[in-house]
């Protein structure tokens, strides 16, 4: 009996996850110091991930970076870079010596060449159809999603509607919805969409994120809203959690 022999390499499409590390300042020290504040000192709140290093807030202002160094700071919170976005020209030649990519936010995307258009020739009359609706793509989930557990929508809204335990993360490059108690880590706006939102039914999550900005709950969800229908969004730099019965802020 033959036996198939596979070859010494295959290439496939993979989906990877990478954080946005959106900086708005080149000092290691305010880095560190930052990076120590949201994660608590847990040494396992990011779990050796990607990380994608945004530097177009201070792009055209920031003195020469320390490119590797900075690598070795995120990877002291086991946040692994891989690229570098929103680099400026001169800085280029420096991100390719640390070993990282550039990113610019292409995805591969290429528009098609344009062909000639022919000359119009009339066309006979006709009543106007109407255009069908554009459907929204999302991704449903209608199991629980347990601890350890990563489920991510990519280009799409993420509908769950089954419990989200502590220790899952749930990522969507739209909006989240969770029709049962939301725990675990939930990230929004995972490519960077500052409109998407995260909704739940009964809202109790140890850490959310929307478009990169972080917020955590070390001592607990407030009060007046846990366990509520809920949704969190981002206004600015800031995330604010609003009770879906009211449009007061918490």
């Amino acid at each position: 009996m033959s036996k198939t022999i596979s070859p010494p390499v295959e290439i496939k499409i993979s989906t990877v996850v990478a954080i946005s590390t959106i900086l708005h300042s080149s000092s290691p020290s305010s880095i560190d110091a930052a990076l120590k504040q949201m994660t608590g000192g847990v040494a396992d709140f990011f779990e050796d991930e990607f990380a994608v290093i945004d530097v177009s807030a201070i792009a055209e202002d920031a003195p020469a970076i320390d490119w590797q160094g900075l690598v070795t700071l995120l990877k002291k919170y086991n946040l692994n870079a891989v690229a570098v976005r929103g680099a400026a020209d001169g800085m280029r030649a420096a991100i390719r010596a640390a070993g990282l990519f550039l990113d610019d936010g292409s995805s591969g995307d290429r528009a098609l060449p344009q062909a000639a258009a022919p000359a119009p020739t009339p066309a006979p009359t006709a009543a106007p159809v109407a255009a069908p609706a554009a459907q929204a793509a999302a991704m449903i989930v209608d199991t629980p999603v347990r601890a350890g557990q990563r489920i991510y929508a990519r280009g799409s809204d993420l509908i769950i509607t089954a419990v989200v335990n502590n220790g899952a993360e749930i990522i969507a490059d739209g909006s989240i919805h969770v029709y049962a108690p939301l725990h675990g880590r939930a990230l929004a706006g995972a490519s960077g969409n500052a409109g998407a939102r995260i909704f739940a039914l009964s809202m109790q999550p140890e850490l959310v994120s929307i478009a990169g900005v972080y917020r955590t709950f070390d001592d607990g969800f407030p009060a007046d809203i846990g366990k509520a229908p809920s949704q969190i969004r981002l206004t600015g730099d800031r995330l604010d959690i609003l009770p879906l019965s009211s449009a007061t802020r918490a």
